[in-house]
């Protein structure tokens, strides 16, 4: 039997020192700890559904489900992006405050930042208002982590700050302008934002402590509700950043079921545009949601990213027992 290094690494059996692992099942002690000492309870929610998120930038892994005692066609059902659908049905059913920490799956997301199955907790407040999770938010990272106080900038002002314009009377023709400066090329507005984002603005955030950037685009509003500003409106959602590396995404969620199918109609003409297959439109969320989903905010962290940035290490694979190529 071969014997073990000193930290109790044996390369053939696993990715990383049996050390590393352990200060990752510290951290994730911690967050259990800060989230049910602020009252929410833990819960659990299928990985695999016939339900699923429609998103144009997010692709779900498909699964053949046999028909239920030999009988019936086979179903196509999907490994869950996240825990979302079955937590809000909670909601939906009245339980209150709840966090799941969960496995999530999503197909072509390999890289240093990625893996296609990964560790995901999603917390739901009820009744709270988006700007009190981001406080929240940012102590979370500061107590279970140690990192500094966070601080907060809207997108807008993010901008302002780091492209040099004002969105508000940026057109996107001015957008394209600034973009072919940096050899970026389209006429989608929401993707000239994005290839700006991750140029311009998001390697300057989070630098020496957290950032939360707030207050996105509209048309990026996800599940978020969108808030009149002027003649403008915004999303009413946040993500943080550390060291340039987007770590969660918060929402004062929407509970409007139109409105969500409206969203789900737009999101399948896109990815069908874009040469994907449309997904499910209807859910059992829909469902709860006619029936009434509560006032409430919501958010999910990517815990590899967090493990990976709490202990110096450059690459999500390095904080996993077994990443995707090693699976």
């Amino acid at each position: 039997m071969k014997e073990p290094s000193v930290d109790g690494r044996n390369s053939s059996f696993i990715s990383h020192p049996i050390s590393l692992l352990k200060l990752r099942a510290e951290l994730l002690s911690k967050a259990r700890r800060f989230l049910e000492a602020r009252g929410y309870l833990e819960v659990e929610t299928p990985l695999l559904s016939f339900d699923v998120g429609v998103d144009l930038h997010l692709e779900p892994f498909q699964v053949s489900v046999g028909g239920f005692g030999g009988e019936g066609e086979p179903r196509t059902a999907y490994l869950q992006t996240s825990p979302e659908f079955g937590m809000k049905r909670l909601l939906a059913a009245g339980l209150g405050d709840c966090f799941q920490i969960t496995r999530s799956f999503r197909r072509g997301e390999v890289g240093a930042m990625h893996n296609p199955e990964f560790t995901i907790i999603e917390w739901y407040r009820v009744g709270g208002h988006y700007r009190d999770l981001m406080t929240e938010v940012g102590e979370f990272a500061s107590e279970v982590c140690g990192w500094p106080k966070a601080e907060t900038i809207s997108y807008a002002d993010a901008f302002r700050r780091f492209v040099g314009i004002d969105l508000n009377r940026s057109s996107t023709l001015d957008l394209m302008r600034i973009a072919a400066e940096r050899s970026f090329y389209s006429s989608d507005r929401d993707h000239l934002l994005n290839l700006l984002l991750a140029n311009d603005v998001e390697p300057n955030l989070g630098v020496d402590k957290p950032t939360l950037l707030y207050d996105y685009p509209s048309t990026q509003a996800a599940l978020a509700k969108i808030r009149p500003v002027g003649r403008n409106s915004v999303a009413e959602r946040f993500e943080l950043y550390y060291h340039g590396v987007e770590l969660a995404n918060g929402y004062q969620e929407l509970t409007d079921a139109d409105e969500l199918r409206c969203r789900n109609r737009l999101q399948n003409q896109l990815r069908v545009a874009m040469g994907l297959q449309p997904l499910p439109a209807e859910s059992k969320l829909l469902a709860a949601m006619d029936a009434g989903l509560p006032d409430c905010t919501g958010v999910a962290l990517g815990f590899d990213r967090l493990v990976m940035l709490a202990l110096g290490c450059s690459s999500v694979a390095e904080v996993m027992a077994f990443p995707f190529d090693r699976a």
